[in-house]
């Protein structure tokens, strides 16, 4: 057999278990989403849950993108997911337009505010960028306090019409489907986005700048792009979620959602997008569903993300998947002995 024919097999072989990874994903998720939506069913706390999950999962894809990927913190994200809830209130209020203009709106107006931000923080880093950036957020918060005839001040923006389908309202359960639907291509976009030579020079921009550089790519225009996405990002999920509340006020996104969002990669595993919408759902199952103990729901998540920073560094899903892979070897071995 020719060297050629070997790699033409390896390839074959490598493209049919990347298809049936892609496959087990998309259904495993399917089979997820379906079990979510039976899970909440007509109990509202449980869609309330489910829609606060889904929000977490957009937040913390659009903090992976340039924190994981690119090395660029930003711990200003309490405004974007704002910026995208108001821009909803404010259409549904002030407009008669659909209000899937309000999502594109906040976006569009997230990521200039995003990239404008980190084109005037472009020369800080560690401590600096984070204080800074963190600053910025604290200052938004005041301004939606203080802008009273935009966002109505203290009391927010409330009466916000639902999201309709042709003329039809959708109700809860069909808008909970949705919304999981776009956390889903979400994820699948950035998971695909990492893989792919742009998400490369990505990572390759965090861990060796200077390579990047002397290869002819601007280290700077690439971490302003992935900033930008990643506020688009977050800010949908500020949209959706004050769809679905149909009220926004300034204490509805705070500072305390940004510091969470920074340990969902890391609890649910940085090494693919899918591990930030799993340390979403962790999140909101430890802080919000386990009821049995009372108010220390954010004392047991920090404790569980010290115990998998310790035990698996690279996260729960990163530490399943080398079992997996461990496991198949060991498969291998004992049927080549055969």
């Amino acid at each position: 057999m020719s060297a050629v024919s070997v790699r033409e097999g390896a390839a074959a072989g490598a493209l049919g278990r990347f298809r049936s990874a892609e496959a087990a994903r998309v259904l495993g998720t399917l089979v997820l989403t379906l079990g979510v939506i039976a899970w909440a069913g007509g109990d509202l706390f449980r869609q309330d849950l489910a829609l606060l999950g889904a929000t977490y999962a957009l937040l913390a894809l659009g903090m992976y993108m340039p924190f994981n990927l690119a090395g660029a913190l930003s711990l200003a994200y309490s405004a974007y997911v704002a910026i995208g809830g108001y821009a909803v209130g404010l259409v549904a209020t002030k407009t008669g337009w659909p209000l899937p203009v309000a999502y594109l709106l906040g976006a569009v107006a997230s990521a200039a505010l995003a990239v404008a931000l980190g084109f005037a923080t472009r020369r800080l880093s560690g401590f600096y960028l984070a204080a800074v950036t963190l600053l910025f957020g604290m200052a938004f918060q005041s301004f939606l306090l203080d802008a009273k005839d935009l966002t109505g001040g203290a009391l927010g923006i409330g009466s916000i019409r639902p999201l309709t389908f042709f003329g039809t309202e959708l109700d809860r359960r069909t808008f909970i489907a949705l919304t999981l639907l776009v956390v889903w291509i979400t994820a699948v976009a950035v998971d695909r986005i990492r893989r792919s030579p742009f998400g490369v020079a990505l990572q390759s921009s965090r861990d060796v700048p200077a390579a990047v550089e002397a290869a002819g790519i601007g280290v700077p225009a690439l971490r302003l792009t992935v900033l930008g996405a990643g506020a688009a990002i977050a800010s949908v999920g500020g949209g959706l979620f004050t769809t679905a509340n149909q009220t926004i006020g300034p204490d509805t996104f705070t500072l305390h959602l940004v510091m969470l969002a920074i340990f969902m990669p890391l609890l649910g595993g940085q090494g693919s997008a899918w591990g930030a919408v799993l340390g979403a759902v962790l999140v909101v199952e430890l802080t919000f569903n386990l009821q049995i103990f009372e108010r220390a729901g954010s004392l047991i998540f920090g404790v569980a993300v010290l115990a998998v920073l310790l035990i698996a560094p690279r996260g729960i899903l990163g530490h399943a998947g080398q079992g997996a892979r461990l496991l198949r070897r060991l498969l291998t071995r004992t049927e080549g002995t055969r």
